[in-house]
């Protein structure tokens, strides 16, 4: 699974990004899971499998589903309860939930 967060300058995603890593990998999960600026996102989205936009990019996501829409790539803001907490494990498992919710309504 390939994951992609994205942020104003893909700074502030980093410390999620390194707790989503650990909470993949005490599931024993090879995740690949990356942050970058929100404005390389067009660049950054080969082989995606779910886009996640901090919530200070929220005015972002219509640009990141016309960006992630023709490549059938999910995407969504990552709840603030969530990005506040730094919560790896829980966005993880946001991220597992959008992919899932996704292919289900896209058959």
């Amino acid at each position: 699974m390939k994951i992609r967060l994205f942020c104003v300058a893909g700074m502030s995603t980093s410390l999620l990004v390194n707790r989503m890593r650990e909470a993949a990998a005490r599931g024993g999960e090879d995740i690949d899971i990356r942050a970058y600026a929100e404005s390389d996102m067009e660049k950054c989205l080969d082989g995606v499998d779910v886009a996640l936009l901090g919530p200070q990019s929220r005015l972002a996501l219509k640009k990141a589903r016309a960006l992630c829409g023709p490549k059938n790539i999910p995407v969504d803001v990552i709840p603030v309860s969530i990005y506040s907490e730094m919560n790896g494990e829980k966005a993880l498992a946001f991220a597992k939930e959008l992919q899932d919710n996704y292919r289900r309504e896209n058959k």
